[in-house]
């Protein structure tokens, strides 16, 4: 399996978006639904499967609205967290967002972890992680740290959007605290932090989808590094 360092996914993704066009909302969509039909296999035993999708502010976040908007599609109406305020989300992940709204999905505005927050996953059958992105490179603050410890101590199942949250997904190291992910699905390749010092602890199983990347740029001289 071809792995890549975080910094050659980055310039691929804006390769695409910036020079040939692909609209970043298209990945995007792309990225969340990938994510959606594995969660759906993942309870596809559950007979009224019960999902949390815990969202952070970055891109990740939009992804895993995107991950809630088709979950309700196929017929499972997650319960959605937002890590902070809806006010501090940005482009994509701002889009995606005000679409769960104008269809009237509850997002649950969370400032901290809760009684209420806890007991949430403890009814989960699967925690879709949409906090932190393979872009994270620095440690992991509050109250973040406490949502992510929270989801660990809950025992149950996680899927991890593209990366497990807190982990470097070039060196593999953990920025303090990282989700410990039942299964991963990261986009284009996969990344050499996986495999690298605490990578293979976390990342769980491993599933990499195209979200719709030209295959002309994947095959780019820059893509060759190690």
């Amino acid at each position: 399996m071809k792995t890549v360092m975080v910094k050659q996914i980055q310039k691929l993704d804006d390769i695409a978006i910036n020079q040939y066009g692909v609209p970043s909302l298209a990945l995007m969509e792309n990225a969340g639904k990938s994510v959606a039909q594995e969660a759906i296999r993942m309870v596809a035993k559950k007979k009224r499967p019960c999902v949390c999708v815990v969202c952070g502010l970055g891109n990740n976040a939009g992804d895993g609205f995107v991950v809630a908007r088709h979950l309700i599609n196929a017929g499972i109406e997650p319960k959605i967290f937002l890590i902070g305020k809806v006010a501090k989300l940005k482009n994509d992940a701002l889009v995606n967002c005000r679409i769960l709204k104008k269809c009237r999905y509850p997002i649950k505005e969370a400032q901290k972890v809760t009684p209420a927050f806890k007991k949430e996953l403890q009814k989960a059958d699967l925690i879709v992680d949409a906090i932190f992105g393979v872009g994270l490179n620095r440690e992991v603050g509050v109250p973040f740290k406490s949502f992510i410890e929270a989801v660990n101590d809950s025992k149950k199942p996680v899927l991890a959007v593209d990366a497990p949250s807190g982990l470097d997904g070039t060196t593999g190291k953990i920025y303090g605290v990282c989700v410990k992910a039942k299964k991963t699905v990261t986009f284009s390749f996969a990344k050499k932090g996986f495999y690298k010092a605490h990578g293979p602890e976390v990342i769980g199983k491993v599933v990499v989808v195209d979200i719709g990347i030209p295959k002309r740029l994947k095959e780019m001289k820059f893509m060759e590094k190690n």
